[in-house]
């Protein structure tokens, strides 16, 4: 059980978030160039590409859709998703990333699921699918990374929000992406919001 934890606040258009985050890396802050990486657990990071994806989930399109989150990390877009009336999955590979979300779930007055998974054995996904929508944030690190989310997506619901900074294996995901299907994409400062209509694969 993780005990060292400070309080964030997260502003999201719809109000606060408290987030719970582990102390020891609460101070680095995700605002260095995108080559910049923490000697850290990833998901203890509190991710600007997290919280602009957040930013973008409107309660009056999310409410009552079927919400999952792939690689959630602190998960505030599961958070957001929640808040805004959806029925959300988080999931990670790291089940200490999912314990403190669920700490923080119930913080805020909360309610989703978690569940701990690997890409590259998505099984369980694939059963529960179809989702409404798709959420990633920052999840772009390695060209490996690309072609897993690339094969994943389509058997996992009709539509996908990736955010990304400019990480290296960004470029080629959206080559891929944009040969396969309509693929929008928004600024939002450093931060890309992709959106994916997918062709669903089932």
């Amino acid at each position: 059980m993780l005990e060292d934890l400070i309080t964030q606040a997260v502003e999201l258009p719809d109000g606060e978030l408290s987030l719970l985050q582990p102390r020891e890396w609460a101070q680095l802050p995700d605002d260095e160039a995108v080559e910049w990486a923490p000697i850290a657990p990833y998901w203890s990071v509190l991710w600007r590409s997290g919280v602009a994806l957040a930013r973008e989930l409107d309660p009056a399109r999310v409410r009552g859709m079927r919400v999952l989150e792939l690689g959630c990390g602190l998960g505030v877009p599961s958070l957001a998703a929640a808040r805004a009336g959806a029925t959300v999955l988080a999931t990670d590979r790291c089940v200490e990333a999912l314990e403190l979300l669920e700490r923080n779930a119930r913080l805020n007055g909360l309610e989703l699921e978690t569940a701990t998974v690997d890409w590259r054995q998505p099984a369980m996904l694939v059963r529960r699918a179809p989702f409404d929508l798709v959420l990633a944030g920052d999840v772009l690190y390695e060209r490996p990374a690309a072609a897993e989310l690339l094969e994943l997506l389509p058997r996992l619901g009709p539509e996908a929000w990736i955010a990304d900074p400019g990480r290296p294996a960004v470029g080629a995901f959206l080559e891929q992406a944009r040969l396969r299907w309509p693929v929008e994409t928004q600024p939002r400062g450093v931060v890309a919001i992709h959106r994916l209509r997918l062709a669903v694969d089932r």
